[in-house]
């Protein structure tokens, strides 16, 4: 498409009008909306908010794809709402918002991710630098197989999309999730980081990385770009070789 005909695909007329509904708790609201050019689906609900009902609940930070707060369900599919174009994603005119999937909603589309964060504890996604750190900073080759593999995930923000995404979770609300596991990745690869063994350990249970059957909905969805799935294969083949090593030792 050129850039001119492009131009043209989301300058909607001056007549045109957006058709949005709302999930706020069992019920659906409803609101019209002028179509504007090179609208957001964050401009829709700021708009809704400020103009029309100021007890819409929703929440965001930066409007710029940084922090990820956004994130609502927008017409059936988790997204950054400051990064989505109404042209995109309603070219009928017809715009749904719900909130992420598999959160307990707080008001309207606002969710609570304290369960979130707490699958990121349980996962032992946070560095640990052991009793007695080494005096000078650790030399991480940026050429070396473990950085290379950190890569792959180092970049997620934990906006919780590919959570919302993940249907597993949806079915086991007890699944770690791809994004804590994508954390326990990144610090399994970690040179500095002293909690490999434990780490292992807590992502290898029944609700951790063996449980993901693989369906690539959270890389499909991930707005960054990333693979959690990558990281979550990479995690079943680490557990795999710690438990042989025990086996091992036990023989």
């Amino acid at each position: 498409m050129t850039a001119a005909a492009d131009r043209a695909a989301v300058t909607p007329e001056a007549s045109a009008a957006l058709q949005v509904h709302i999930r706020r708790g069992a019920a659906v609201a409803a609101f019209m909306v002028p179509r504007r050019a090179n609208q957001t689906v964050l401009d829709v609900v700021t708009e809704i908010q400020r103009d029309q009902d100021p007890t819409l609940a929703y929440r965001f930070a930066c409007r710029v794809g940084m922090c990820g707060s956004c994130g609502m369900t927008v017409n059936g599919r988790p997204r950054w709402t400051c990064r989505t174009r109404v042209a995109a994603v309603a070219p009928d005119g017809v715009l749904t918002l719900e909130p992420l999937r598999n959160l307990p909603v707080v008001k309207d589309l606002a969710v609570d991710m304290e369960p979130f964060f707490e699958k990121w504890r349980r996962a032992h996604g946070y560095f640990e630098p052991g009793e007695n750190p080494p005096d000078d900073f650790a030399t991480v080759e940026p050429e070396s197989p473990a950085r290379q593999e950190v890569d792959a995930g180092i970049e997620c923000i934990n906006c919780g999309v590919c959570y919302a995404a993940c249907d597993l979770v949806t079915w086991n609300p007890d699944y770690l999730g791809p994004a804590a596991l994508n954390r326990a990745w990144t610090l399994v690869n970690d040179v500095r980081d002293r909690d490999g063994a434990g780490r292992l350990a807590a992502v290898a249970g029944d609700a951790g990385c063996h449980s993901c059957h693989s369906h690539m909905s959270c890389t499909e969805h991930c707005p960054k770009g990333l693979s959690p799935t990558f990281s979550i294969a990479g995690l079943k083949r680490e557990t795999g070789k710690a438990a042989l090593r025990r086996f091992w030792r036990r023989g």
